[in-house]
Order: structure tokens, then sequence, then C-alpha cells
């Protein structure tokens, strides 16, 4: 069975390559979205849904995106939280990070920040943010329950969390799970949705919801994008 460290490197390695390309081409799941009203954005815009749409962002919020990449989920979130609230990407590739403090200065977004960081780990201080985003990432990871437990710790009371990722119905085979290619692909790492909201569960949110997802046959990979709160209490 592949490490946890192999996998890591496989995808820090894989996005540290794609950093360099204005857009990716290819057929893995992690493809290429637009990013509308960001005119002047570089660098690769990745992602399988669209967290944000589901998010209901208000003036003044505090917004957090897993996995941040070259920034463009989080400059979108800027727009939307506005100059009196804040949004903030977590990435643990330099590259990536690099490009999206550049993409945030091109486009002249101060309130955007960018952090190098795991996710499994969050930069963050306990009860910091209003919502969390994540957009084709969690999958990556082979410890996906950390990163939801680490969203917990990090939202208020209320607060929100908002993934789009890639889930199955039913297991992978053995040969696309132990293939470190596959995994940066977003493809080996992904796991049954009922595990997957069940991991989220598990971490203390509730009100865990499907708000969209693709079609999906069994042993199959598709997109979903889910919904949940942090307790008010």
């Amino acid at each position: 069975m592949i490490r946890g460290d192999e996998i890591r490197q496989a995808v820090r390695d894989h996005y540290a390559g794609r950093s360099a390309a204005g857009c990716c081409g290819g057929a893995d799941c992690c493809g290429e979205t637009a990013e509308e009203g960001l005119e002047g954005f570089i660098g690769p815009q990745l992602g399988c849904g669209s967290p944000l749409a589901h998010a209901a962002l208000q003036s003044g919020e505090t917004v957090v995106d897993l996995g941040s990449g070259a920034g463009g989920d989080v400059l979108r979130a800027a727009q939307g939280v506005g100059p009196t609230g804040r949004a903030i990407g977590v990435d643990m590739t330099p590259e990536m990070v690099w490009k999206a403090r550049e993409n945030a200065r091109r486009l002249g977004v101060p309130y955007a920040e960018f952090r190098l960081g795991e996710i499994e780990h969050l930069p963050l201080p306990d009860a910091s943010a209003d919502v969390v985003i994540s957009n084709c990432v969690i999958n990556l990871l082979p410890d996906k329950s950390a990163a939801f437990r680490e969203a917990f710790r990090a939202l208020r009371p209320g607060g929100r969390l908002v993934v789009s990722d890639m889930v199955t119905r039913g297991p992978l085979p053995h040969s696309i799970r132990s293939d470190p290619a596959a995994w940066a692909a977003c493809i080996a790492g992904a796991v049954d949705l009922d595990d997957y909201l069940a991991m989220i569960r598990a971490a203390g949110f509730e009100r865990v919801e499907t708000v969209t997802s693709t079609p999906g046959a069994p042993g199959q990979v598709f997109s979903a994008t889910v919904r949940a709160i942090k307790p008010d209490r």
C-alpha cells in the first residue's frame, strides 16, 4: 500500500508543476474552471465544483479556503465579503502560494491573504472563521478526517463548511488506490460518498447535506458539493 508521505510528495510535485501553467489541460478531474470576475488572473484554475455558490457569504465575514492553489476561489470570496471581511487561502505548495499572492497583488485585493501550510494542521487560531470552503482538495489527503477536524476547530460556533470534492459509490480497485499519479489526479483518494459524509459528522458537524452532485456509477469517481454547520453551542 502506498504510504502517506509518498502521496503527499506526489501531490506537491504535481501541483508545483501546474503552478507554472496559465491553464490546465489533461483529462484529470481537478480540471480547469472559469474564474468569472477575475480579469487578469494568472495560473491554473482548478476545481470540481462551486462551493462559493452554496456558501451564502456576507459582508464582513472571514472565509478560509483549504487548498487554495493559485487563489481563484479566495479572490472571489474576497469580493463576496468585501473590504471589511477577510479571505484566507491555505496551501502546502510554495509555488501555488507565490502565484496566489501575485494574483491578489495584480487584482488589487489587499484583504485576501495566502498562507503556506498543511490543511490537516491549519495555521489559524481556534474559532477564527465564519466559513470554510474547499474545492477538489480533500480527496488528495491520506487523512481526510484530520482536515475536517481542523475545519471544525477553526470555525466559530454556527460557522459553515462547504466543500466540493471527488467521491465514489463503492471502493476503487487496489491498482488505482496504490498509484501516486492517480492520487495527484484526484482519483485514487476519492472515498465513498456515505463515508465522506460520515467523516464530516464525526468531526462534530451537524446538518450535513449533499447540495449537488454529478452522476456516478459504482466504481467511478464523481463530484459532489457538501454543506454542514458547526453547532452554535
